[in-house]
């Protein structure tokens, strides 16, 4: 098999992997595809009962505690141990993986969403069939009913941002230990009562699984007008507030009359502009959970700042430039039991922070989150050079320079063409938007692009804002 990641030791270095090939393969894909009988599923299947899901909330509240301190050379040796209890434990009941088990992590295969779902039979752990699955979703999508399971399975789909449609697959004993781990991370005083509003665009036992008797738990369905929400918030006051960066925004304006302790952005890009106008607001500091298909991948500190949830995970770097942080996370997720994720290269676009965080925390911290690889822009130099402008260069050229531009979006159609959506859809902001990009442009040695602009296009009910985006392929 074709070495993906420079590795000379069985050990696995986290701080200097580069992957060398996106490549994205596997000799044993077919000999593992119909390698499905004699498995001893009792483990896996077997629902479990409310003291060993007790026990799995326990098991994930003490974790979140306890590694939040330790050492960096701990926390990677902890890692190892980990990794090797998960083959035996997990990855032996995976008939993907069964190929793997005497291999270091760096010999595992890279895979990416269309992989994994390609492969979503052979890679689960309990026999679960992706179509059968996905039409659970798709009709509770529908229907707006996220009650019915797989078994006893929740059954959750992602967005689709990326132009595919992920699956997330927890059984009774995953979701206990995810609330355990997340009452751990998030609550502000998890041993006082709390009522927790959760805006998203689907709900999922995974989320229901926080309620208990000190925490009440209210889904608001994004796909429902927001401002019909707002009676109902009101009257449930919740101490914690889960939603989009842009849902936050818009309730900012909207001003309605509660008083949470905390605010969690999710799902989109938060932005330092859109962070300072809803904290002003609700006069409260805006904290940050990274979460998707592939995992619990990160939330802020005491102080604010985003760190990787290393304890759970284990996360290789994709270098994109190294030289600024730049990376694409390759997830390996230590919990995942039914869908095991290994070596699986998300499309997000991080930028790492080096500077030690006050917390304590060996977890490694972020300083931004920029979006995804598609919201890169690919543009030409005067040498006829693709030159790469990242979303956060365009973001912030814009917000700097138009103070008046409350939305907009830039999409890149054309090697040497932008379309510009924006609002409120004056001439001074056109002018502004394009004198403030070609002084960018200038500084990267940028041919100026042919410039297009219409009035912005709010996202329709339950899709993510995007500021940049690349259909340049």
């Amino acid at each position: 098999m074709k070495q993906l990641v420079n590795s000379d030791n069985t050990n696995m270095n986290m701080n200097s992997t580069e992957i060398n090939s996106t490549e994205i393969n596997s000799p044993h894909l077919k000999s593992t595809a119909s390698n499905t009988n004699g498995l001893d599923q009792s483990a896996i299947t077997k629902t479990p009962g409310k003291i060993a899901c007790l026990g799995a909330f326990v098991t994930g509240f003490f974790r979140a505690k306890y590694y939040q301190k330790i050492t960096r050379s701990r926390l990677i040796k902890q890692q190892n141990k980990h990794f090797n209890g998960f083959k035996k434990a997990v990855l032996a009941h995976s008939p993907f993986y069964q190929a793997y088990l005497d291999l270091p992590l760096a010999q595992f295969p890279l895979i990416d969403k269309k992989t994994h779902m390609a492969h979503f039979d052979q890679i689960n752990t309990a026999k679960l069939l992706r179509d059968t699955a996905l039409n659970i979703a798709i009709t509770a999508e529908n229907t707006r009913d996220f009650t019915p399971t797989y078994g006893q399975y929740a059954v959750g789909l992602s967005s689709g941002t990326s132009g595919n449609r992920g699956l997330f697959i927890s059984s009774k004993i995953e979701r206990a230990e995810w609330a355990g781990y997340m009452v751990a991370k998030a609550f502000p005083h998890y041993l006082r009562p709390q009522r927790i509003a959760f805006f998203l665009r689907a709900n999922n036992r995974l989320y229901e699984n926080t309620r208990s008797i000190f925490t009440q738990f209210r889904f608001f369905d994004l796909l429902t007008s927001l401002e019909t929400h707002i009676s109902t918030l009101e009257a449930y006051n919740p101490s914690i507030l889960i939603a989009p960066a842009s849902v936050l925004l818009h309730l900012s304006r909207l001003q309605p009359k509660i008083s949470p302790k905390k605010f969690i952005a999710v799902a989109e890009v938060l932005e330092e502009e859109d962070k300072q106008k809803i904290s002003a607001y609700f006069g409260q500091k805006v904290h940050q959970i990274y979460q998707c298909t592939e995992g619990f991948l990160g939330i802020t500190c005491s102080h604010g700042n985003l760190h990787l949830n290393e304890d759970n995970i284990i996360i290789e770097k994709h270098w994109i430039d190294q030289t600024q942080g730049r990376f694409s996370p390759i997830v390996t997720d230590l919990r995942r039991r039914t869908q095991p994720i290994v070596r699986y290269l998300l499309d997000d676009v991080l930028v790492e922070e080096p500077t030690p965080c006050p917390c304590g925390s060996s977890h490694t911290r972020i300083q931004s989150i920029e979006g995804r690889k598609d919201d890169v822009l690919q543009l030409a130099n005067h040498n006829n050079k693709p030159i790469h402008v990242y979303s956060d260069f365009i973001r912030n050229t814009i917000v700097s320079h138009c103070e008046r531009v409350e939305e907009y979006r830039v999409t890149q159609t054309h090697t040497n063409a932008l379309l510009i959506e924006c609002e409120p859809y004056t001439n001074d902001n056109k002018d502004k938007i394009v004198s403030s990009l070609n002084l960018l442009f200038n500084k990267l040695d940028i041919k100026q692009p042919d410039y297009q602009f219409k009035p912005y296009q709010y996202p329709k009910k339950g899709e993510k804002r995007r500021r940049v985006i690349n259909t340049v392929k």
